[in-house]
């Protein structure tokens, strides 16, 4: 499995962006899909994640409410919608794949598979 991420950038507190992950490889949609991230001198913290099928995802407490994931399986794509966009926001945010079976992780080392990273940068 390869993955590519795409869609970060500069935006302003309030603000909205949405990240892409493109992936390849014919087990892609039998994996479960997050977003992580790390910020400058920071641990890669887990974002969200979401199952194989679409049809449960699961979120850190920061981003509850404000960021929504998905998955496209006739594009083999996984997104990230992020709104109220906030300076803490700020990090490169990575997709990655786990072809685990125990369910959601937030431990980056469960996850198998690693796209590229995004900058995204929240300025207040």
């Amino acid at each position: 499995v390869q993955l590519q991420a795409s869609g970060g950038g500069m935006v302003q507190a309030g603000g909205s962006l949405r990240l892409s992950c493109a992936a390849s490889g014919r087990t892609f949609s039998t994996y479960t899909m997050g977003w992580l991230r790390q910020a400058p001198g920071k641990d890669r913290d887990f974002v969200a994640a979401i199952s194989w099928s679409g049809g449960s995802t699961y979120y850190a407490d920061s981003v509850k409410g404000r960021f929504t994931i998905s998955r496209d399986k006739a594009k083999n794509t996984v997104y990230l919608q992020m709104n109220s966009l906030k300076p803490e926001d700020t990090a490169v945010y990575y997709c990655a794949a786990d072809r685990g079976i125990a369910g959601f992780s937030s431990d980056a080392t469960d996850y198998d598979y690693w796209g590229q990273g995004t900058q995204v940068t929240v300025s207040s």
